[in-house]
């Protein structure tokens, strides 16, 4: 049941990756047009474009993690015992876990902190742009749950 509400978040999260990632390059190009062809600049294109980035950044993280491509070294785990792998993958999504209940607790508190502040060119809450934070420690913490249970369930000789 979690390993397939993760694939599905996932999968909804890479759909608006790209809709993020299409709306800021867009955003950029038109952005270029107007300073180079028209030589007027549009004022609002350059926060948009980094508010983009921000949630596309944090998004893309999880859709990473939920791929499992983060770069990482594994010359040492792979000379572990099977029993060893095991104890070092569960501790792995275990810190990870708390980095995200980190994430949520953290960013939610500071999102809460600057949620009477306006971005000066868009005129939206910052709450908004923030709210990311603990989103996307929510979206992790999905996959790791779904990772330690699938963890959990393997017989230590599968590695």
């Amino acid at each position: 049941m979690i390993e397939k509400t993760s694939s599905r978040i996932n999968q909804w999260i890479e759909y608006l990756i790209f809709g993020l990632g299409f709306t800021m390059t867009i955003v950029v190009a038109v952005q270029v047009f107007f300073r180079y062809v028209l030589n007027h600049s549009l004022f609002w294109s350059e926060e948009l474009a980094r508010f983009l980035l921000v949630w596309l950044t944090f998004l893309g993280a999880s859709s990473a993690y939920y791929r499992k491509v983060n770069p990482g070294v594994d010359f040492l785990y792979a000379k572990l015992t099977p029993l060893l792998k095991k104890i070092s993958s569960i501790s792995t999504h275990l810190a990870s876990m708390s980095l995200f209940i980190v994430m949520i607790i953290y960013g939610y508190q500071f999102a809460w902190f600057v949620r009477l502040q306006i971005s000066p060119a868009l005129q939206i809450p910052k709450w908004i742009i923030l709210s990311i934070i603990p989103i996307s420690g929510v979206i992790l913490m999905i996959h790791a749950v779904s990772f330690l249970f699938a963890e959990l369930k393997e017989d230590s000789h599968d590695h």
